[in-house]
């Protein structure tokens, strides 16, 4: 639903999935949908090429579509999500996934009322990887958890700072928090198992835009969780790419610098770090003690992918006549997180509890 260009990421996740065919690409106007299938189909053909819808209505009528990858702008997608879930389509959301966790609710309600999933489109939470790290979280490795801290750029220059769609205002007022912060508020969540922050801060760093008014464009947060844990994440559209990761505990650490896009090639790699220091008078040695793992995982776009296991995942439920609402918690979660650090950043940076649901 909608020619966005991250929708060009996903056509080919469709194809690599091996559970799920792409029937169409709805536009505004079909000339639009035909050139993105047109350039798509050139670079990764699917089997059949799918149909050039000229409106999102055509898309929801059609009755051999079970489910709809919905990459409209954040202002757009509370209408369109709720009319995909009144026609009976299950739904893979881009992020943000809403302008408020008030409009979540009421788009996840509607899922549920209609008996379809809701997940939105958080490609790293269906890396093999991340499996990996659980068990050494969970295996208490670390010791007890004291601090995750994450941090998520990328620069985009003038041309994308007065045009893109992340600045502007009116259709991603969140701008960078939205676009980069949803990352770091999730990776924080599943680190910690889920817990609801206590309080959130938030501080807006540099904000530009267009679209009648400003985006942040560079963000902070800190989350502050129960028994003293805390986390910190920096995001901004001025920062050379960085995907850093580093979840600090009592006996060590947990280590990733890829944890959003993997980095090139066929290998994807944490560091458990557990220094030591020591000294001999005036000598003084701190040794790495990092283990290195690796697991063989294609980078992006391929068959085991984290691109086409998300859409491997999202469509195994789908077919399999079971919701799993676990997603659509976890969104929600992550929506309230994110409303918090804006609504903190907006206040000064004040702590700010979450809202309730």
């Amino acid at each position: 639903m909608g020619a966005a260009n991250i929708a060009r990421k996903n056509w080919q996740a469709v194809r690599d999935a091996g559970n799920a065919e792409l029937v169409a690409v709805a536009s505004r106007d079909a000339a639009r949908s035909a050139k993105f299938i047109e350039e798509c189909q050139s670079q990764v053909p699917q089997a059949i090429a799918p149909a050039a819808l000229g409106s999102y209505d055509d898309l929801l009528v059609r009755e051999d579509i079970d489910a709809v990858y919905v990459p409209l702008p954040t202002g757009l997608r509370k209408e369109w999500v709720i009319r995909a879930a009144r026609a009976g389509k299950h739904v893979l959301c881009e992020k943000p996934a809403a302008m408020s966790a008030a409009d979540l609710q009421e788009m996840i309600a509607a899922c549920r009322e209609h008996n379809v999933q809701f997940m939105d489109g958080v490609m790293f939470m269906h890396h093999p990887r991340l499996e990996k790290m659980r068990s050494v979280l969970d295996a208490r490795t670390l010791g007890e958890i004291r601090h995750v801290t994450s941090q998520f750029t990328f620069a985009g220059g003038d041309e994308f700072l007065g045009a893109d769609i992340r600045t502007d205002a009116t259709l991603e007022p969140m701008g960078c928090l939205g676009d980069l912060g949803w990352y770091c508020s999730r990776l924080t969540l599943w680190a910690l198992g889920w817990q609801e922050p206590v309080s959130v801060c938030g501080h807006i760093l540099q904000e530009s835009g267009h679209g009648g008014g400003s985006v942040p464009t560079e963000f902070s947060a800190e989350l502050y969780f129960p028994g003293g844990v805390s986390a910190s994440y920096f995001t901004s559209f001025h920062v050379r790419n960085t995907q850093t990761v580093v979840i600090s505990g009592t006996n060590g650490a947990l280590q990733l610098n890829d944890f959003v896009l993997p980095l090139e090639g066929d290998t994807s790699r944490y560091d458990v770090v557990q220094s030591a220091f020591g000294g001999d008078g005036c000598v003084f040695v701190m040794q790495d003690g990092r283990q290195i793992n690796e697991l063989k995982v294609p980078a992006n776009n391929a068959p085991g992918s984290q691109e086409a296991s998300m859409i491997e995942t999202f469509s195994k439920i789908v077919l399999s006549g079971a919701r799993d609402e676990r997603w659509e918690d976890w969104c929600l979660l992550t929506q309230r997180v994110v409303d918090a650090a804006m609504t903190s950043a907006r206040q000064g940076g004040a702590p700010v509890p979450l809202e309730p649901i």
